[in-house]
């Protein structure tokens, strides 16, 4: 899977699709972003700048901003961001891909950066090119979270809802490649510290 695939599949996904608890009920999708948002608050200071990257139809991100964030909703699918911007105009979005994004930002950094369903979908290459650039979005000292999952057996997704996992040593060399230094916490993500690479 390219990441390219897995837009174009993001993109035409019916809404139903995108998240299993849309099977159950519209409440409990939005519930569940309301409950990250409050989990995503708890290492992410008051206020601050945040980037949502593959913010999709605004689950987490509409949250966010009702919570006091300024946040910048970045999805490369149109459709997400025309169905965000239907339930919450006065969010920021930003159609753009990971290349897309210093484009977008020019000189300014994030305090935070979050990113819950996307990078489980690529290719360890696809994954760390994304890594890379949502760590160049976000200022020195800034919290990334990831879903970027370890696993005693890890593989790559082959399919745009598969899931690709990373052995601990991969993740500890590409954080140290890219600049991210782990923090602990009881998030089901993991959560980072933007440093400068090699420290």
């Amino acid at each position: 899977m390219t990441a390219d695939d897995v837009i174009k599949a993001w993109d035409e996904a019916d809404p139903a699709a995108i998240h299993p608890l849309r099977n159950v009920s519209e409440d409990a999708y939005w519930d569940s972003g309301r409950a990250q948002a409050d989990m995503l608050a708890s290492v992410i200071p008051d206020g601050a700048k945040v980037m949502d990257f593959g913010c999709g139809d605004g689950r987490v991100a509409i949250p966010m901003a009702a919570a006091g964030f300024e946040v910048t909703a970045v999805d490369a699918s149109r459709n997400m961001l025309d169905r965000l911007a239907g339930r919450d105009p006065d969010i920021t979005t930003v159609q753009a891909d990971a290349d897309g994004i210093a484009g977008h930002l020019g000189r300014r950094r994030m305090d935070a950066v979050y990113s819950l369903a996307v990078l489980i979908h690529h290719s360890y290459t696809d994954c760390l090119h994304i890594i890379g650039r949502l760590r160049a979005a976000t200022k020195l000292g800034g919290i990334l979270i990831l879903d970027w999952p370890t696993s005693d057996t890890p593989s790559e997704a082959d399919s745009w809802i598969g899931v690709t996992t990373w052995s601990r040593e991969q993740q500890d060399e590409a954080c140290a490649a890219i600049g991210l230094e782990p923090v602990d916490s009881d998030l089901p993500w993991g959560v980072y510290r933007a440093i400068k690479p090699g420290a």
